[in-house]
């Protein structure tokens, strides 16, 4: 059984037992436009809950993606160098930016989830 979080920097994160899969919402791709770059982070990289974690840019604008919790990345989704428009046509499945193992599963409570996320992104509007 997966877990989906939402961190108001616009990331996700899919727990499966202590690791998460990381990426941005559909609100953000659409918010950024199409997608023409994307840098994820290297496997075995610690990072602290809120450090910058990778690097995409867009049309629109650079914008850094944030690690919604701490912990270690295992996985960088390669696929995304040669093809960066997967995060724009499945920003929640094929667009994923990397895996990383959780240090602290209890920093996974002050994420939101999906309706309180849903929530908050229409008080944006």
């Amino acid at each position: 059984m997966s877990t989906l979080k939402y961190s108001k920097d616009h990331e996700w994160i899919r727990v499966e037992g202590d690791v998460g899969t990381v990426g941005i919402s559909q609100h953000a791709q659409e918010q950024l436009g199409d997608i023409v770059y994307a840098e994820p982070p290297e496997a075995g990289r610690s990072m602290s809950k809120g450090d910058e974690a990778a690097v995409l840019e867009s049309v629109k604008a650079a914008s850094e993606i944030y690690a919604p919790v701490g912990g270690e990345v295992v996985e960088a989704n390669e696929a995304l160098a040669d093809n960066p428009g997967l995060i724009n046509s499945d920003p929640m499945g094929e667009g994923w930016f990397f895996k990383m193992k959780i240090a602290d599963a209890a920093e996974l409570d002050g994420l939101m989830d999906e309706a309180a996320y849903k929530a908050f992104v229409e008080g944006l509007e």
